[in-house]
């Protein structure tokens, strides 16, 4: 954490101490609220049935509702974060992890993370490795309720499962909706709303989101 510091200052040659003790005192609440809450949060997740992988890292409580019989699964070395000053903006609300029916899943993969994440899944949501959620985003792969009436008395919630591949990066404040695909190392960029389906490759954006242009990998 410090090293990281003391380069800064080095390369700039000027000393400003006001920046340094903040900017530290920041760091430093940030790692000793880790150390002290994490493994309390992880006992949590395992107590209410969520499955989790090595080295998961929750950073502020997340809420967590696991409908019975659903799953909630994340891979090893991912990260969110809950807390109101974990990020460099801050968080107005904490993650949320929820499935609202038997059979319902959530699935991350391995090293992906987000900030003040809402998921919420009546059939299946899965998220691939090295997948980045910037802060704020909302994924769900249902309506919570139906446009019909007669079929919102019923209880009817249309849903189709969502996937999120390997590498894709979402900006801050992304609402993802039922049935879609985004395809491997894609860029969502902010505050866009996908319904329909991002290439992989793909930097794509807007109310509906479109593709603007493919990403050179080169």
């Amino acid at each position: 954490m410090f090293q990281k510091l003391r380069k800064k200052i080095r390369k700039s040659g000027k000393i400003d101490f006001s920046g340094i003790f903040f900017y530290a005192l920041t760091l430093l609440r940030k790692d000793i609220k880790i150390l002290l809450f994490n493994r309390i949060i992880n006992f949590s997740c395992y107590i209410k049935g969520v499955k989790l992988g090595k080295n998961v890292i929750f950073n502020g409580k997340p809420i967590i509702r696991r409908y019975p019989n659903s799953s909630i699964i994340i891979g090893n070395d991912c990260k969110f974060n809950s807390a109101k000053y974990s990020i460099g903006i801050g968080l107005n609300e904490p993650c949320a992890f929820v499935t609202i029916g038997e059979g319902a899943e959530i699935v991350f993969g391995k090293n992906s993370g987000a900030s003040g994440l809402k998921i919420a899944a009546k059939s299946k949501i899965t998220i691939g490795n090295n997948v980045l959620l910037g802060s704020g985003c909302i994924i769900l792969d249902n309506d919570a309720h139906h446009s019909n009436p007669t079929k919102r008395e019923q209880n009817i919630i249309p849903s189709r499962p969502i996937i999120i591949e390997d590498n894709v990066f979402v900006g801050i404040q992304c609402v993802i909706l039922k049935g879609v695909t985004i395809g491997k190392n894609s860029v969502i960029g902010a505050r866009s709303l996908v319904i329909n389906d991002i290439p992989e490759n793909s930097i794509a954006i807007g109310n509906p989101c479109k593709v603007i242009m493919k990403k050179n990998l080169i």
